[in-house]
């Protein structure tokens, strides 16, 4: 347990249901555990989800996935193939797939507030025949992330509402946003580098390096 000084801790499931209370039967009963075609043509309309995973020890992760509309593949009402394109070569998901298969998605629809969270079991395969349909610039990812559904529902709109996401005009000034070569210049402290050379250097993989 995380070690703080605050006074009031939920320490069991009975206390959090006695604050919060239960939840209504729509959303009880609003999970499938298969992926219908509504299910299936929000992925195919999403450029965009997150992948979380955790290792055998509990400790957790999560990473973006984007491409174009449709970049995810459905095989059938339980099966999807997630293309893993180049990165950093970290392997933070797979590393954590290889010893604990379960995995939680959420997609999203650019300029559509409603999310679509699916869990299930991955598996890593390397299979060209169905890797090569994946395939980008005549580059086809080596490895796919094969998920096996086991449940997905549609979560609603109140985070996209409090936040106003889709909303350009709550957007900072693009000067004023943090700034990722900087922070990875401060964070890294890799001798030879400037934050510079490492806005060069992310620059270069956007441009060569996202197939």
């Amino acid at each position: 347990m995380v070690t703080t000084s605050f006074k009031n801790i939920i320490k069991s499931e009975e206390e959090l249901d006695s604050l919060i209370g239960g939840p209504s039967e729509l959303a009880k009963q609003k999970v499938i555990t298969i992926l219908d075609h509504h299910c299936t043509n929000f992925i195919e309309h999403s450029p965009f989800m997150v992948l979380s995973t955790s290792n055998s020890f509990g400790q957790c992760d999560v990473s973006p996935r984007g491409d174009a509309p449709g970049f995810i593949k459905v095989l059938n009402d339980r099966t999807m193939i997630i293309p893993e394109r180049p990165g950093n070569k970290r392997m933070d998901s797979m590393r954590n797939i290889l010893m604990n298969p379960h995995v939680g998605l959420l997609f999203f629809i650019p300029g559509l507030e409603e999310t679509l969270r699916v869990n299930g079991k991955a598996t890593l395969i390397t299979d060209d025949e169905v890797l090569e349909q994946m395939a980008v610039r005549g580059k086809k990812p080596q490895i796919g992330i094969v998920v096996e559904v086991e449940e997905c529902f549609i979560h609603c709109a109140k985070a996209f509402k409090r936040s106003k996401l889709w909303e350009p005009t709550t957007w900072a000034p693009q000067e004023s946003l943090p700034n990722a070569a900087e922070i990875i210049f401060e964070h890294a402290k890799l001798p030879g580098t400037t934050s510079d050379s490492i806005a060069e250097r992310l620059a270069e993989g956007y441009r060569k390096r996202l197939y």
